[in-house]
Protein backbone atom coordinates (compact mmCIF):
# COMPACT_ATOMS: atom_id res chain seq x y z
CA UNK A 1 0.00 0.00 0.00
CA UNK A 2 1.12 3.51 -0.73
CA UNK A 3 2.00 6.23 1.78
CA UNK A 4 1.59 9.86 0.75
CA UNK A 5 4.69 11.44 2.27
CA UNK A 6 3.81 14.87 0.89
CA UNK A 7 0.45 14.86 2.64
CA UNK A 8 2.13 13.76 5.87
CA UNK A 9 4.72 16.52 5.66
CA UNK A 10 1.98 19.11 5.23
CA UNK A 11 0.04 17.65 8.17
CA UNK A 12 3.21 17.97 10.26
CA UNK A 13 3.46 21.66 9.39
CA UNK A 14 6.28 21.44 6.86
CA UNK A 15 6.61 23.07 3.46
CA UNK A 16 6.74 20.88 0.35
CA UNK A 17 8.33 21.73 -2.99
CA UNK A 18 7.41 20.04 -6.24
CA UNK A 19 8.04 20.20 -9.96
CA UNK A 20 5.50 20.19 -12.77
CA UNK A 21 6.42 17.75 -15.53
CA UNK A 22 4.53 17.98 -18.85
CA UNK A 23 6.48 15.32 -20.75
CA UNK A 24 5.52 11.65 -20.23
CA UNK A 25 9.03 10.28 -19.85
CA UNK A 26 9.63 8.12 -16.73
CA UNK A 27 13.37 8.81 -16.75
CA UNK A 28 12.75 12.54 -16.45
CA UNK A 29 10.30 11.91 -13.62
CA UNK A 30 12.85 9.74 -11.82
CA UNK A 31 15.59 12.30 -12.39
CA UNK A 32 13.53 15.10 -10.85
CA UNK A 33 12.54 12.92 -7.91
CA UNK A 34 16.21 12.07 -7.39
CA UNK A 35 17.00 15.79 -7.10
CA UNK A 36 15.03 15.89 -3.85
CA UNK A 37 11.64 17.32 -4.78
CA UNK A 38 8.90 16.27 -2.39
CA UNK A 39 6.46 15.65 -5.22
CA UNK A 40 6.35 15.54 -9.00
CA UNK A 41 3.15 16.85 -10.59
CA UNK A 42 2.44 14.91 -13.80
CA UNK A 43 0.58 17.22 -16.14
CA UNK A 44 -2.50 15.83 -17.84
CA UNK A 45 -4.07 19.25 -18.43
CA UNK A 46 -1.56 21.18 -20.55
CA UNK A 47 0.96 18.34 -20.68
CA UNK A 48 0.83 14.99 -22.45
CA UNK A 49 0.09 12.55 -19.62
CA UNK A 50 -2.66 9.94 -19.85
CA UNK A 51 -3.31 7.04 -17.46
CA UNK A 52 -0.69 4.72 -18.99
CA UNK A 53 1.98 7.40 -18.77
CA UNK A 54 0.93 8.24 -15.19
CA UNK A 55 1.50 4.60 -14.20
CA UNK A 56 5.00 4.46 -15.68
CA UNK A 57 6.10 7.79 -14.22
CA UNK A 58 4.57 7.05 -10.81
CA UNK A 59 6.66 3.89 -10.47
CA UNK A 60 9.81 5.86 -11.22
CA UNK A 61 8.93 8.62 -8.74
CA UNK A 62 8.05 6.19 -5.97
CA UNK A 63 11.39 4.45 -6.53
CA UNK A 64 13.13 7.66 -5.46
CA UNK A 65 10.94 8.34 -2.43
CA UNK A 66 8.89 11.24 -3.80
CA UNK A 67 5.13 11.58 -4.25
CA UNK A 68 3.54 11.27 -7.71
CA UNK A 69 0.64 13.68 -8.12
CA UNK A 70 -1.34 14.38 -11.29
CA UNK A 71 -2.94 17.49 -12.71
CA UNK A 72 -6.07 16.13 -14.33
CA UNK A 73 -7.50 17.27 -17.64
CA UNK A 74 -10.78 18.42 -16.14
CA UNK A 75 -12.96 18.09 -13.06
CA UNK A 76 -14.64 14.93 -14.31
CA UNK A 77 -15.18 11.80 -12.27
CA UNK A 78 -14.08 9.39 -14.98
CA UNK A 79 -10.80 11.26 -15.53
CA UNK A 80 -9.96 11.54 -11.83
CA UNK A 81 -10.70 7.84 -11.38
CA UNK A 82 -8.31 6.69 -14.09
CA UNK A 83 -5.45 8.98 -13.02
CA UNK A 84 -5.71 7.78 -9.43
CA UNK A 85 -6.03 4.11 -10.33
CA UNK A 86 -2.95 4.47 -12.54
CA UNK A 87 -0.76 5.59 -9.67
CA UNK A 88 -1.22 9.22 -8.64
CA UNK A 89 -1.30 9.77 -4.88
CA UNK A 90 -3.52 12.76 -5.39
CA UNK A 91 -4.94 15.09 -8.02
CA UNK A 92 -4.60 18.77 -8.76
CA UNK A 93 -7.89 19.86 -10.29
CA UNK A 94 -8.12 22.93 -12.56
CA UNK A 95 -10.80 25.59 -12.81
CA UNK A 96 -12.75 25.09 -9.60
CA UNK A 97 -15.14 28.02 -9.45
CA UNK A 98 -17.57 27.17 -6.67
CA UNK A 99 -18.22 25.14 -3.54
CA UNK A 100 -20.12 22.57 -5.58
CA UNK A 101 -17.21 22.15 -8.00
CA UNK A 102 -14.81 21.60 -5.09
CA UNK A 103 -17.21 19.09 -3.55
CA UNK A 104 -17.42 17.22 -6.85
CA UNK A 105 -13.61 17.02 -7.04
CA UNK A 106 -13.36 15.60 -3.54
CA UNK A 107 -16.19 13.11 -4.08
CA UNK A 108 -14.50 11.88 -7.27
CA UNK A 109 -11.28 11.33 -5.35
CA UNK A 110 -12.63 9.60 -2.24
CA UNK A 111 -14.30 6.25 -1.76
CA UNK A 112 -17.49 6.00 0.29
CA UNK A 113 -18.80 7.26 2.57
CA UNK A 114 -17.13 10.61 1.71
CA UNK A 115 -17.16 10.11 -2.03
CA UNK A 116 -18.21 7.86 -4.86
CA UNK A 117 -14.97 6.88 -6.56
CA UNK A 118 -15.33 3.60 -8.40
CA UNK A 119 -13.56 0.63 -6.83
CA UNK A 120 -11.28 -1.85 -8.60
CA UNK A 121 -8.21 -3.94 -7.86
CA UNK A 122 -5.74 -1.46 -9.37
CA UNK A 123 -2.03 -1.09 -8.72
CA UNK A 124 -2.86 1.40 -5.95
CA UNK A 125 -4.48 -1.41 -3.97
CA UNK A 126 -1.50 -3.69 -4.75
CA UNK A 127 -3.87 -5.49 -7.13
CA UNK A 128 -5.77 -6.80 -4.13
CA UNK A 129 -2.84 -8.92 -2.93
CA UNK A 130 -1.81 -7.29 0.38
CA UNK A 131 -4.86 -5.79 2.11
CA UNK A 132 -8.59 -6.29 2.10
CA UNK A 133 -10.79 -4.06 -0.03
CA UNK A 134 -12.20 -2.49 3.11
CA UNK A 135 -8.74 -1.62 4.44
CA UNK A 136 -7.67 -0.31 1.05
CA UNK A 137 -10.58 2.12 0.76
CA UNK A 138 -9.92 3.43 4.26
CA UNK A 139 -6.19 3.89 3.64
CA UNK A 140 -6.75 5.46 0.22
CA UNK A 141 -9.19 8.00 1.66
CA UNK A 142 -6.61 8.95 4.29
CA UNK A 143 -3.65 9.15 1.93
CA UNK A 144 -5.05 10.65 -1.29
CA UNK A 145 -4.67 14.42 -1.72
CA UNK A 146 -6.95 16.93 -3.41
CA UNK A 147 -5.46 20.20 -4.64
CA UNK A 148 -7.88 22.72 -6.11
CA UNK A 149 -6.97 25.46 -8.56
CA UNK A 150 -8.17 29.01 -8.06
CA UNK A 151 -7.63 30.57 -11.47
CA UNK A 152 -10.75 32.55 -12.38
CA UNK A 153 -12.48 35.70 -11.20
CA UNK A 154 -15.47 33.57 -10.15
CA UNK A 155 -13.26 31.42 -7.93
CA UNK A 156 -11.79 34.49 -6.25
CA UNK A 157 -15.30 35.73 -5.50
CA UNK A 158 -16.20 32.37 -3.93
CA UNK A 159 -12.96 31.73 -2.07
CA UNK A 160 -14.58 31.77 1.37
CA UNK A 161 -16.78 28.85 0.30
CA UNK A 162 -13.72 26.79 -0.66
CA UNK A 163 -12.48 26.93 2.91
CA UNK A 164 -15.41 24.83 4.11
CA UNK A 165 -14.93 21.87 1.75
CA UNK A 166 -13.94 18.82 3.77
CA UNK A 167 -11.16 16.91 2.05
CA UNK A 168 -9.80 19.80 0.00
CA UNK A 169 -6.19 19.78 1.20
CA UNK A 170 -4.56 22.57 -0.80
CA UNK A 171 -5.92 25.67 -2.47
CA UNK A 172 -3.60 26.51 -5.33
CA UNK A 173 -3.23 29.90 -7.00
CA UNK A 174 -3.02 29.62 -10.78
CA UNK A 175 -1.70 33.10 -11.60
CA UNK A 176 -1.53 32.99 -15.39
CA UNK A 177 -5.06 31.73 -15.96
CA UNK A 178 -6.26 34.11 -13.25
CA UNK A 179 -4.68 37.06 -15.05
CA UNK A 180 -6.41 35.95 -18.25
CA UNK A 181 -9.76 35.64 -16.50
CA UNK A 182 -9.38 39.16 -15.15
CA UNK A 183 -8.68 40.57 -18.60
CA UNK A 184 -4.92 41.06 -18.22
CA UNK A 185 -3.37 37.91 -19.73
CA UNK A 186 0.16 37.35 -18.48
CA UNK A 187 0.34 40.64 -16.55
CA UNK A 188 0.78 39.27 -13.04
CA UNK A 189 1.71 42.70 -11.71
CA UNK A 190 -1.49 44.40 -12.82
CA UNK A 191 -3.29 45.83 -9.77
CA UNK A 192 -6.43 43.79 -10.46
CA UNK A 193 -4.41 40.56 -10.62
CA UNK A 194 -2.31 41.43 -7.57
CA UNK A 195 -5.44 42.28 -5.58
CA UNK A 196 -7.11 38.99 -6.54
CA UNK A 197 -4.01 37.02 -5.56
CA UNK A 198 -3.88 38.84 -2.22
CA UNK A 199 -7.57 38.15 -1.61
CA UNK A 200 -7.10 34.42 -2.11
CA UNK A 201 -3.85 34.21 -0.19
CA UNK A 202 -5.20 36.11 2.81
CA UNK A 203 -8.32 33.94 2.98
CA UNK A 204 -6.44 30.64 2.73
CA UNK A 205 -3.67 31.60 5.13
CA UNK A 206 -6.30 32.46 7.71
CA UNK A 207 -7.84 28.98 7.46
CA UNK A 208 -6.86 25.36 8.03
CA UNK A 209 -6.22 24.86 4.31
CA UNK A 210 -2.73 24.91 2.79
CA UNK A 211 -1.92 27.67 0.33
CA UNK A 212 -0.28 26.46 -2.87
CA UNK A 213 1.50 28.72 -5.36
CA UNK A 214 3.42 28.51 -8.59
CA UNK A 215 6.89 29.95 -7.99
CA UNK A 216 9.30 29.38 -10.88
CA UNK A 217 12.26 31.12 -9.22
CA UNK A 218 13.93 30.53 -5.84
CA UNK A 219 13.45 34.17 -4.87
CA UNK A 220 9.74 34.00 -5.68
CA UNK A 221 9.40 30.75 -3.75
CA UNK A 222 11.15 32.20 -0.70
CA UNK A 223 8.88 35.25 -0.77
CA UNK A 224 5.77 33.07 -0.76
CA UNK A 225 7.17 30.74 1.88
CA UNK A 226 7.85 33.71 4.15
CA UNK A 227 4.25 34.74 3.63
CA UNK A 228 3.02 31.29 4.65
CA UNK A 229 2.53 29.24 1.48
CA UNK A 230 3.54 25.62 2.08
CA UNK A 231 2.86 23.90 -1.28
CA UNK A 232 5.40 25.33 -3.71
CA UNK A 233 5.44 24.35 -7.38
CA UNK A 234 8.03 25.08 -10.03
CA UNK A 235 8.28 23.72 -13.56
CA UNK A 236 10.58 21.49 -15.59
CA UNK A 237 10.06 23.83 -18.56
CA UNK A 238 11.59 26.70 -16.60
CA UNK A 239 14.76 24.75 -15.87
CA UNK A 240 15.21 23.70 -19.48
CA UNK A 241 14.56 27.10 -21.09
CA UNK A 242 16.46 29.19 -18.54
CA UNK A 243 19.35 26.75 -18.25
CA UNK A 244 19.78 26.47 -22.02
CA UNK A 245 19.47 30.22 -22.52
CA UNK A 246 22.00 30.95 -19.78
CA UNK A 247 24.45 28.42 -21.19
CA UNK A 248 24.23 29.84 -24.70
CA UNK A 249 24.46 33.43 -23.50
CA UNK A 250 27.83 32.67 -21.92
CA UNK A 251 29.11 31.07 -25.11
CA UNK A 252 27.94 33.75 -27.50
CA UNK A 253 29.42 36.79 -25.83
CA UNK A 254 31.18 38.85 -28.49
CA UNK A 255 34.90 39.17 -27.76
CA UNK A 256 36.03 42.63 -26.86
CA UNK A 257 38.00 44.49 -29.51
CA UNK A 258 41.23 46.10 -28.31
CA UNK A 259 42.02 49.48 -29.73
Amino acid sequence: MFTNTTKQKLADGHTVVGCLLPLPEPTLAEMLASCGFDFILLDGEHGLFGPREIADAARAIELRGATPLARVTANKEEIVLRFLDAGAHGVQVPSLNSYDACEAAVRSTKYGPRGHRGLAGSRMSDFGTTVSIGDYTRIANEQTMVIGHVETAAAVGNIEDFLHVDGLDVIFLGPVDLSHSLGHPGDLNHPDVADAIDTVASAVLGSDKVLGVYAPTPDGARTWMERGARYILTSFDTFIVEGASRYLSHLRVEPSVET
